[in-house]
């Protein structure tokens, strides 16, 4: 196998040291380009020394000067900002890992896309909030795009066949989150640390919150959407708490094909950074025996309005998954810091979308314009909640 030049944007958080994780069971497999973190210096000067990429770059540039002391006498090139952050992305590299979280990882990912290699994203704000802007730069550019998230992988390999055409539906599962059997009063009285405690993934905060809440799951038909060219009607969601089956393609002949395994993020971001070959893991396999039983159920949209509003997002088209996307990212934030309810995450996304609708958005200053506009409407919103 010959040695891969990789790049991993967001290489301190979960997805991005998981990354990490695999690349250094197969040290002579890959050679590292850039690693970019966010704000956690210690952990990315650990990462710099330990993979010694052609650079490191901080995302906020004011720790730069603890970044470069921390590095000192290393032999290692850095940099902070943005502009530091978009040289680095776009650095010639074979594969990418975008997985810096949220609408900051637009440009980075978009910068990456423009030397045309492969793409590994763990982002779904690029295809959400930015999908045909996106899509058409990956054209452009003949880049390749890998999903990263466990649902959209393991579509893509239960449709490798290249059977696309006889595509009834897909589905996509969801654990349901640490809520999945509270009734709607109980949720009133959710708070940040009992959301933040996922029963079976191990995820980011903004992450967790939003499995907590089943955003995920609608920020995920859309990127399906996106991904696989398919209508909202032809996605489905189902409730199974094991995590076990990740995804299910439904095929024209009766044909059902699912794509198993350990709810373990290392599994997806292995297929991602072998494919189209495989990697030898450490990850836990798969024991059916042990787990026993796998259980289903549809999603109840009245305690998870946000399947509703993701799907309502995804017909309007247009800018509304901009929109949905950037209120629910303030309002999340909102809820970590204890200003808002639980119940309020869906409610001020509600508000948002019913007041700025789904304004056109054919390119990315018009994007991260609405994104803006979207972001102020439902600060204002989680503020007046608070109060």
């Amino acid at each position: 196998m010959a040695v891969k030049r990789v790049s991993i944007l967001g290489s301190t958080g979960s997805v991005g040291t998981q990354t990490l994780d695999l690349v250094a069971e197969n040290p002579k497999n890959y050679a590292l380009v850039a690693l970019i973190g966010g704000r956690n210096v210690a952990l990315l000067a650990e990462q710099a020394k330990r993979f010694r990429p052609q650079i490191t770059v901080i995302a906020d540039e004011a720790l730069l000067p603890e970044l470069r002391a921390a590095l000192a006498g290393e032999g290692l090139e850095s940099g902070g900002g943005r502009e530091a952050v978009l040289a680095a992305a776009a650095l010639p590299a074979e594969w990418t890992m975008a997985a810096i979280t949220g609408v900051a990882g637009l440009e980075p990912t978009l910068a990456a896309v423009q030397h045309g290699g492969t793409i590994a994203f763990a982002n779904k704000e690029a295809l959400v909030s930015a999908g045909d802007v996106f899509l058409r730069a990956v054209k452009a550019a003949g880049a390749t795009l890998l999903p990263v998230d466990s649902e959209h992988n393991a579509i893509m390999q239960a449709m490798a066949d290249g059977n696309g055409r006889a595509v009834e539906k897909i589905v996509l599962t969801a654990s349901g989150g640490p809520f999945r059997n509270h009734t709607l009063d109980e949720m009133r009285g959710i708070t940040r640390e009992a959301a933040l405690k996922h029963p079976v993934w191990s995820m980011g905060a903004k992450i967790s919150i939003d499995s907590a809440t089943m955003f995920n799951k609608g920020l995920e038909i859309i990127e399906a959407a996106r991904l696989f060219d398919l209508p909202s009607s032809k996605i489905d969601v189902l409730v199974h708490p094991q995590s076990v089956i990740h995804g299910m393609v439904c095929y024209s002949d009766g044909s059902v094909l699912a794509q198993l395994g350990s709810p373990d993020m290392r599994i997806p971001i292995a297929h991602a950074l072998a494919w189209p070959g495989r990697l030898t893991t450490q990850a836990p396999k798969l024991d059916l025996v042990e787990v026993a039983k796998l259980e289903f159920s549809a999603p109840d949209e009245a305690r998870f309005p946000a399947l509703r509003l993701a799907r309502e997002a995804l017909t309007a088209g247009h800018g509304a998954p901009t929109v949905l996307n950037a209120a629910n990212e303030v309002a999340v934030a909102a809820f970590l810091e204890r200003r808002i309810g639980f119940l309020d995450i869906a409610a001020i996304v509600e508000a948002v979308m019913q007041r700025l609708g789904a304004p056109a958005v054919d390119d990315l200053g018009a994007v991260l314009a609405l994104d803006l506009a979207a972001r102020e409407a439902a600060t204002q919103l989680a503020t007046a909640r608070a109060a």
